[in-house]
């Protein structure tokens, strides 16, 4: 059955997708809250303050594009939090292509955006639409400010590094355990694709703001190089990410390395059940919610050039809600006006990095940048 909201947010009984129906509340947004399980779908949005506030109706679905199709008929955005993304998104976003509605995810999977792109990408921009994958605390932060230092001239180089406090969902357990088995990680170097050394290990970092070093990963090398490949102003992008929590850091590469092994011979099936068991063994319920004290973010962009450098820092709180909140006003921007860019396209591209750090401020989510810049 169609429905009459100009919003659907699939995937709602997860973290995230609670947390963008609080968004789409306060922006007074009515939306289609849909998901698998009917029941966890109803209890997910039960427990959003205020909820009987604004109009909504919610709706089970089968994940397939017929079924897809159908509930979403009507709507003019769907928000995507249903991943891995590699494994579910193809369903959704052939969905979006159908009913002729935008489309935006929270993922950080290289390989399903560099699908999704030449899958899909075309007929997104010829329909006049935006499929904007990897809308997320992860990488639009970095991303707003890495444009931030590219308002100087001639630089060419961006070092982009976020770190987190926080609690990993079931979601993106499952999706670094996805990466790690099925997929690559790349960085940008001279506007070519170059693989991450798959057997690195942790990288030892430096966290602005803190005399410890920081242990990071490449996270299946983040959106960012996809993005800045297509900007005539960069040639070379690394990313790395990681949490604050330095015991939990050391603990990643024995987990990815543990879950391979077991995977190592089987069919693909085999492989999806064991990821799917260990995700619910590191994290099965749902984590508690952000507590602005406790769950910070940190977000470093250094950009050089020949004869230029500049230096960003973006220091936030409460990732998820930042996440849900980069897409609520995706969807506010999106439900009033076309994107500045259509087809596959950034956040940042699509609805203005400037636009998109004003509205975390708004609701106090980060600080004011940090930016230094020498020539």
């Amino acid at each position: 059955m169609a429905t009459d909201k100009p919003v659907v947010v699939y995937g709602a009984s997860g973290y995230t997708g609670r947390l963008i129906c609080e968004y789409l509340r306060e922006y007074n947004i009515p939306f289609l809250a849909a998901g698998r399980d009917l029941k966890r779908v109803s209890e997910a949005v039960a427990a959003v303050p205020g909820i009987d506030t604004v109009d909504h109706e919610i709706a089970e679905v089968e994940h397939s594009a017929a079924a897809l199709t159908e509930a979403f008929r009507g709507a003019k955005v769907v928000l995507n939090t249903v991943g891995p993304f590699a494994r579910w998104g193809h369903e959704v976003v052939q969905a979006c292509l159908e009913i002729g509605a935008h489309y935006t995810d929270t993922n950080g999977e290289q390989n399903w955006m560099i699908d999704a792109d030449e899958r899909y990408g075309a007929e997104f921009a010829t329909r006049g639409l935006v499929l904007t994958p990897g809308l997320a605390q992860m990488y639009t932060i970095g991303e707003i400010a890495a444009n931030l230092c590219l308002e100087t001239p001639g630089l060419d180089t961006l070092d982009i590094q976020v770190f987190w406090k926080g609690h990993p969902t079931v979601a993106s357990t499952n999706t670094i355990l996805t990466n790690a088995a099925f997929s690559k990680a790349y960085y940008l170097e001279q506007n070519e694709y170059v693989e991450w050394p798959p057997d690195a290990g942790l990288y030892d970092v430096v966290v602005p703001g803190q005399h410890e070093l920081g242990l990071a990963l490449p996270w299946g090398g983040t959106s960012h190089p996809l993005w800045f490949k297509k900007d005539p102003r960069v040639a070379n992008v690394r990313a790395l990410g990681g949490v604050f929590n330095r015991p939990l850091m050391q603990g990643v590469p024995q987990i990815v390395a543990g879950a391979l092994q077991q995977m190592e011979g089987k069919s693909l099936e085999e492989k999806y059940r064991i990821i799917d068991e260990q995700s619910a063994a590191v994290r099965s319920e749902m984590p508690p919610r952000e507590n602005p004290r406790i769950n910070t973010s940190l977000d470093s962009v250094h950009a050089s050039g020949p004869l230029g450098r500049a230096h960003c820092v973006i220091h936030g709180n409460c990732n998820y809600k930042q996440t849900a909140l980069l897409n609520a006003h995706a969807a506010a921007h999106l439900l009033q006006e076309p994107p500045r860019r259509t087809g596959f396209a950034s956040s940042c591209q699509a609805f203005g990095y400037r636009e998109l750090f004003g509205t975390l401020r708004a609701f106090g989510l980060v600080l004011e940048p940090i930016l230094e810049v020498h020539q």
